[in-house]
């Protein structure tokens, strides 16, 4: 009897494999080519894994009347140390290790990419969301930081995927809250992401609030031991970190928008416990914005001009870590063309919302212009709009792109005639960039924070004028 031939992989399967082992050598040779001593929030991120692959737990060891003393940490969010530690423990704390465990977490980052994407354009679109991801040098280079960003930007797109892919079940929106539960304990501002569970309105829509309220309660249970381990082990009880006090004090106390030092003057000179020094520089951030509130909504263009108009930080991470081999005119370089990629791509996302369709007839001098005309118009000074303000940018020596992290989110709301169609994929990721740009106009900016929604940007950019019969949601 004849064995039948086995099946063939789907071409998506394919490409998907052949995608993910690309990313994965381009980030395994900027990881092991730029990997050197972790500097900065790195310095505590890796020292903090260290303790917890050696046991000792999320602490360090403090001198107290000449005696060691262990001494519990809290300050920084675990996930990421937490991370690491696990790697450590198995492989050790080489200084390639870390590097090299971000260029696997940017691999998955780029095959989500692709799925994410797959499930609302057309196969040729989603092809180059991925290879955009890929190949996004900002995220390349990223690699070899030791920093949070990599492992936080793949939880939230995992929790996405996650949710899109059971079309908003329960059971979907259980495993969306324990990611979201696992990238709040990275970073804590994702759990301001929730609410994108009840916005999307995935069918049917009476089940709406109870996905929300399943996600919300997962993802707390996933926090829940780790704040039971601060109200046992720390001053006082925090839900994750001691630097959500400490964040909104710099976002009222900055005079440019982005991170400044805080100092005992400034009005917090007598503190005992990592708990109560939060809590007294969210005093003093609280009464500050009390104080002068018009000033600090002034402030709020300032810290997304920070966050979204330039991407400087892995440079500079990389020269503090390495100063002989980033000389200045090398620096300068790699600012100039780190900026322009990103400021063109946040640029190309916004025409996402731009539907062609309705300006097709228009260049064809088609007999149905009439019925096109008001889709026609609207799409046409849209992207007039869109065209100018972005030349501006390019032109401009500080390069505003910051507007297009807003606009095209807030337009995308409203259904305008002609405009193509976002559905639920769609209005997740621009909630995405709307409250990562929220909670930087709150607390402070810095062009790192905008890499968690980098993937983000280039599946949208993918997405830019869309013809005139877009595929509805739909999944592989």
């Amino acid at each position: 009897m004849k064995e039948a031939a086995p099946a063939a992989r789907s071409p998506d399967i394919n490409f998907s494999i052949a995608l993910g082992l690309g990313a994965f050598l381009i980030r395994a040779i900027a990881a092991l080519w730029l990997a050197r001593e972790p500097i900065w929030d790195g310095h505590y991120y890796h020292f903090g894994a260290q303790r917890i692959a050696q046991g000792q737990g999320y602490s360090e060891d403090a001198l107290v009347q000449g005696m060691t003393v262990w001494k519990p940490w809290a300050h920084y969010p675990v996930g990421y140390s937490g991370f690491l530690g696990g790697i450590y423990r198995i492989f050790g704390s080489g200084l390639e290790i870390a590097p090299l465990a971000n260029a696997l977490l940017g691999t998955l980052t780029v095959v989500l990419s692709f799925r994410i994407a797959r499930t609302f354009l057309s196969t040729r679109r989603s092809y180059v969301a991925g290879i955009l991801v890929a190949l996004h040098p900002g995220l390349v280079a990223y690699t070899a930081a030791v920093m949070t960003e990599g492992l936080a930007s793949f939880l939230l797109l995992l929790a996405a995927w996650l949710l899109i892919r059971s079309r908003g079940s329960l059971g979907g929106a259980a495993l969306h809250g324990v990611s979201l539960g696992l990238a709040t304990l990275v970073r804590p501002t994702s759990l301001f992401i929730l609410p994108l569970v009840f916005l999307v309105n995935f069918q049917p829509k009476k089940l709406a609030f109870a996905r929300l309220i399943v996600s919300c309660v997962l993802a707390l249970l996933v926090i829940a031991p780790w704040t039971i381990r601060n109200c046992v082990r720390m001053d006082g009880c925090t839900l994750v970190s001691t630097n959500g006090g400490w964040n909104l004090a710099i976002g009222a106390l900055t005079e440019d928008g982005r991170f400044r030092t805080l100092r005992p003057r400034d009005g917090c000179e007598v503190v005992t416990g990592q708990v109560q020094q939060d809590r007294c520089w969210a005093n003093v951030g609280l009464a500050t914005i009390m104080k002068s509130p018009l000033h600090w909504l002034g402030l709020m263009p300032d810290k997304l001009r920070q966050t979204f108009n330039h991407e400087s930080f892995i440079v500079e991470y990389l020269h503090e870590a390495d100063p002989t081999r980033w000389n200045e005119t090398l620096r300068a370089q790699a600012r100039a063309w780190l900026t322009r990629f990103h400021g063109m791509l946040l640029w190309a996302s916004a025409f996402s919302i731009v539907g062609l369709g309705p300006l097709l007839p228009c260049f064809l001098k088609s007999a149905r212009i009439p019925h096109w005309r008001r889709p026609a118009l609207t799409q046409g000074v849209l992207l007039l709009t869109f065209v100018l303000g972005g030349a501006f940018a390019l032109s401009d020596d500080f390069h505003p792109f910051w507007p297009f992290a807003l606009v095209p989110a807030l337009v995308s709301l409203l259904r305008l005639p002609g405009q193509p169609e976002i559905g639920p994929v769609g209005r997740y990721l621009f909630g995405l960039i709307l409250s990562t740009a929220l909670v930087h106009a709150v607390f402070f900016g810095d062009d790192r924070y905008h890499l968690v929604i980098s993937p983000v940007l280039c599946i949208l950019a993918a997405a830019a004028l869309r013809g005139p019969t877009p595929r509805t949601s739909e999944l592989p």
